[in-house]
């Protein structure tokens, strides 16, 4: 049996709790299945930068990148807030997706049925809903140069800058296709072609990539609709590709069809293979480090842990540990445990810690 080494960056905030919770679980799944897994925890974000003086160390990035896998917890908080600052937490994961390659971030939305009430739409809105959202991760206006303040006669003024390349847009949309084609067969690509330029390069490299994918519907959104269309007729889409910033507002947009951004996990990965044959990815929660109930015991550890699930199934190709993780998770949600975040009538609240007891618990009930 070949081990597998995990780089655990916990982070600021609330990101060691809930990666905490996730390790745990990542360790029980090891002996549940007879897997062997190192863990090596490393510095991150604000942490970092009050440590070594810069968000992303370059020891951090050496593990992350000779690891088989990364589990993020979270960066950044109000100590770290001033826009002007050299360095920033922030920086940390944009040097990580880019250092690493990993272009493209995968978030699915899926509405657990027990947490329907939770969200504020109607029921038969969120029944059966499973979306799964590419998202391009590192070009686009986050990473665009020139991207400056300037001061001229008017007074002060910025820029940002977007950049697409064809082959930066053809990546991550081939990927995009070959999900959909095990899925349900359908790829909605959203964009902003009537006024941006980079749009109208975004459709046309899509349109050529589905020509190789003639099982698989393709349709094209603009942007603002796509905003409407995922609280009118979420049971609509399948996968859902995207430029960086539509991808961030979106997704967080869409954390509303499963009660909270509390349960929603990510996997940013890419075309880099680790010694397990699977994709190098960097996976985490997609809440942020939320400092105002950092270190009370309340934060949600499900995105994390889901989280988990994919790093499983994606970096090291275990597939039925993963479905395990998310079997556990449906079982305690079905069972009435919540945290603060998805409170609900007639179910009990616990904290992160039991949460993830909780979740550990049904994972020894699942059969190998």
């Amino acid at each position: 049996m070949q081990q597998s080494t995990i780089a655990v960056l916990p982070g600021d905030g609330i990101g060691p709790e809930v990666t905490r919770e996730a390790r745990a679980v990542l360790e029980q799944c090891a002996t549940r299945f007879d897997l062997s897994l190192r863990f090596e925890e490393a510095l991150i974000g604000g942490c970092a930068i009050d440590r070594e003086g810069a968000a992303l160390p370059a020891a951090t990035f050496e593990l992350a990148k000779c690891s088989d896998a990364v589990l993020l917890g979270a960066v950044g908080g109000p100590k770290w807030d001033n826009p002007q600052a050299a360095v920033r937490p922030e920086q940390a994961l944009l040097g990580l997706r880019r250092g690493l390659g990993l272009f493209a971030n995968l978030r699915p939305i899926v509405a657990q049925p027990a947490l329907i009430p939770a969200a504020p739409l109607k029921r038969e809105l969120l029944e059966a809903v499973d979306i799964l959202f590419v998202r391009e991760l590192t070009g686009g206006v986050y990473f665009g140069q020139p991207s400056e303040r300037r001061s001229g006669p008017d007074g002060r003024s910025a820029v940002d800058t977007i950049v697409y390349a064809e082959a930066e847009v053809a990546r991550v949309v081939r990927l995009a296709f070959e999900l959909a084609r095990g899925r349900r067969k359908k790829v909605t690509q959203v964009d902003k072609a009537n006024i941006l330029a980079t749009s109208r390069l975004w459709r046309e490299v899509t349109h050529e990539i589905a020509r190789e994918f003639p099982e698989v519907a393709c349709e094209d959104v603009l942007v603002d609709a796509m905003a409407m269309h995922l609280l009118r007729r979420p049971r609509d889409f399948d996968v859902v590709v995207t430029e960086n910033m539509f991808g961030d507002i979106l997704t967080d947009e869409a954390s509303v069809l499963t009660g909270s951004l509390g349960m929603l996990p990510s996997a940013s990965v890419g075309d880099t293979l680790n010694r397990q044959g699977g994709r190098l990815g960097l996976y985490e929660p997609i809440h942020g480090s939320a400092p105002d109930i950092a270190g009370k015991d309340i934060a949600n550890p499900l995105g994390a842990i889901l989280s988990a699930a994919l790093l499983l199934d994606h970096s090291l190709g275990l597939t039925a540990a993963a479905r395990a993780i998310e079997a556990a998770v449906s079982s305690v949600v079905e069972a009435g445990l919540r945290t603060a975040d998805v409170q609900q009538a007639g179910c009990r609240v616990v904290g992160c810690r039991a949460m993830g007891d909780a979740v550990r618990a049904a994972l020894a009930r699942t059969t190998a």
